[in-house]
């Protein structure tokens, strides 16, 4: 079986999972607040399971192989707390695992069922709790906020929210999620994309909290990367859920992003999913840092820049304080260009970030609204700045349709500190995708193409054009890729020369008809004289 179709058939199972417990809760759980529930019993389930084999293949210097943590009685378990935190960040009784939890409510369904939510709400007080004071405190707090046991939208009553938690628990359990490294997609992603898709136009949301399609964020990763094969910093300063910042991490393994992931990110929610989606992926508390908060107002990581790589797909056409704030032009991000960002579309202000924050070995790769490629004014001075200066590296245009809820075509910026040319690079990859259902998708053979255009850095037709940075400033600094890749004429060819002939044959067979149908019509006069 492909990659590709392994791929298609793990989604497959696991959103048919996924609606199985949509199924189970509908109407009653709103189904944007159904997301951060299935994800957030996921999240259970896995530091459960984590930490349990982490412990019986004696990982942990107290651990001991051949027997099984989740039988262990608490008492015993409590002597290893100490150490487990400082190794792992977090700790969970035996009692409190997930499936021991899980297994009781099962058993137990007038019993113990009828208690579940004072008993999750417990549970996830004590993993919390067991961070505090620890260095790993700032990782672990607040994690649970968005999973209310006792709200009103699980239902009116305490046993019709227990009912429904239980419900949550049961087919989280039946999921079939095995390890991460044996899986082709990133189940918690997957999820999180597919749990969009399901809710989130019926609920009102749109781009701002999107998640980066799993193989557009390879794609960008492995042009980021550039052909390195470790990095010290990975970062994004609009991280949503994480998934770029893992990127590097699949691809390279965790042991070769040497110091660690940075990010940040505004909405409070997404902030929790990312540091959820750290855990899941194994990455240790040690090992990552992300903040909340606004990165063009606030940004938190002065003190870990530069970065050797940087991903992102930054919020489109995002409002921001601009030049109504006039301590703005003076910061030392901002400030090279002599102009700020748009206050209606701070794009080019995350893209000013990104270059102040990049090392002069490194790479920023993101994903761009179309529209700062093209517009004048203030976004115009500053590709005046970024070309002039020789940042920029590459652009790629992308399919339409990649992204849930953005149906034209995204572009790729790659921006280098130290290029080895003045030139630009522009590519057209608009046809690299396969139709799934309403979406389009890249594949494998889609990536490596792209990448393959990216590193080879060649001109060819109708795919790809290096251009002078002097040229790009008597096209006023437009950085669109149609105005530098001729565009395929893919309508169909016609020979004139041979429909004039097919002209001349039907207009002499139309003369012929005619000339009979006057014969037969004078014959019949004829006729009629007599």
């Amino acid at each position: 079986m492909s990659i590709d179709n392994k791929k298609e058939q793990e989604r497959a199972e696991l959103h048919k999972a996924i609606w199985g417990i949509a199924d189970s809760l509908r109407g009653a759980v709103d189904g944007w607040d159904f997301k951060a529930y299935v994800l957030g019993t996921l999240f259970y389930r896995y530091i459960s399971e984590n930490l349990t084999d982490y412990i019986n293949k004696g990982e942990h210097d107290a651990g001991n192989t051949g027997f099984d943590y989740a039988q262990m009685p608490d008492e015993e378990a409590e002597t290893a707390r100490d150490g487990l935190v400082q190794e792992k960040g977090f700790f969970i009784l035996p009692s409190e695992l997930f499936c021991n939890v899980y297994q009781s409510a099962k058993d137990d369904p007038d019993g113990y069922r009828q208690h579940l939510n004072e008993t999750l709400q417990k549970v996830f007080r004590d993993i919390e709790d067991s961070a505090k004071g620890q260095t790993s405190e700032k990782d672990f707090s607040g994690l649970f906020d968005d999973f209310d046991v006792n709200s009103n939208k699980l239902g009116a009553t305490v046993p019709e929210r227990c009912k429904r938690l239980y419900a949550l628990m049961n087919g989280v359990a039946g999921m079939k999620l095995g390890s991460y490294e044996d899986n082709t997609i990133d189940a918690f992603g997957d999820a999180y994309e597919y749990l969009m898709g399901m809710y989130a136009s019926s609920a009102g949301k749109s781009g701002g909290e999107y998640f980066t399609p799993q193989e557009v964020s390879r794609l960008l990763t492995l042009i980021g990367l550039g052909g390195r094969t470790d990095v010290n910093k990975v970062y994004d300063p609009a991280c949503g859920s994480g998934s770029l910042l893992l990127q590097s991490a699949k691809i390279l393994g965790d042991e070769h992003v040497r110091l660690g992931y940075y990010g940040q990110e505004l909405n409070v929610t997404t902030y929790n999913l990312c540091r959820i989606n750290m855990f899941l992926h194994n990455i240790g508390y040690d090992k990552f840092d992300i903040q909340q908060g606004d990165t063009l107002l606030n940004p938190k990581h002065w003190d870990d820049e530069p970065f050797d790589l940087i991903v992102t797909n930054m919020p489109y056409s995002t409002h921001w304080e601009g030049d109504d704030n006039p301590v703005l032009i003076n910061d030392e991000r901002f400030a090279p260009a002599g102009v700020l960002a748009p206050k209606t579309k701070a794009d080019m202000a995350f893209v000013m970030h990104c270059l102040s924050w990049l090392s002069n070995e490194g790479t920023a790769a993101m994903v761009c609204f179309p529209g700062i490629m093209y517009r004048g004014g203030a976004e115009q001075k500053i590709r005046r700045y970024l070309v002039d200066n020789n940042f920029v590296q590459a652009v790629i245009q992308m399919p339409a349709n990649l992204f849930f809820g953005v149906g034209i075509s995204v572009d790729l910026m790659i921006l280098k500190r130290s290029k080895t040319d003045t030139a630009i690079q522009f590519i057209d990859a608009s046809d690299q995708f396969i139709k799934i259902g309403k979406d389009n998708k890249l594949t494998e053979e889609n990536i490596q193409n792209i990448y393959h255009w990216y590193m080879g850095r060649k001109e060819e037709q109708y795919r790809s054009a290096l251009v002078e940075n002097s040229k790009i400033a008597e096209h006023d600094y437009n950085l669109s890729v149609n105005t530098y890749v001729e565009q395929k004429d893919t309508r169909e060819k016609i020979d004139i020369r041979a429909v004039n002939a097919e002209l001349e044959q039907i207009v002499a067979r139309e003369n012929e008809l005619r000339a009979q149908v006057d014969a037969i019509v004078a014959d019949l006069e004829g006729d009629a004289d007599e």
